[in-house]
């Protein structure tokens, strides 16, 4: 079946960087666009950054110019760099592979990681 692991969150002071890795398997990694979501405490899960299958990339107004999806195919793995971090940062992030639609609507996507903690502080 599939499976998404998040790692590399982490504590990080506000200008910090930090780099999240979402490992997949059971799916042809490479055939799938794939998402970064995140979720705050009391707020709905938003959307951070998407990049298809051949590299195109779209990002939320909020993080543009501060974050960078990427993915390796070779290894299975999407990367979300977060540089110029902000303590309104602070989520839990999530990885999920994209099934069709609107990139930006969690419902659009079918498989979900744990999710890794990222916490900026000021």
């Amino acid at each position: 079946q599939v499976q998404l692991v998040e790692s590399g969150g982490g504590l990080v002071q506000a200008g910090g960087s930090l780099r999240l890795s979402c490992a997949a398997s059971g799916l042809t990694f490479s055939g799938f666009a794939m998402g970064w979501f995140r979720q705050a405490p009391g707020k709905e899960r938003e959307f951070v950054a998407h990049i298809t299958w051949s590299g195109f990339t779209y990002y939320a107004d909020s993080v543009k110019g501060r974050f960078t999806i990427s993915r390796d195919n070779a290894k299975n793995t999407v990367y979300l760099q977060m540089n110029s971090l902000k303590p309104e940062d602070t989520a839990v992030y999530y990885c999920a592979q994209y099934r069709g639609g609107n990139y930006y609507s969690a419902r659009e996507y079918d498989y979900w990681g744990q999710g890794t903690q990222v916490t900026v502080s000021s």
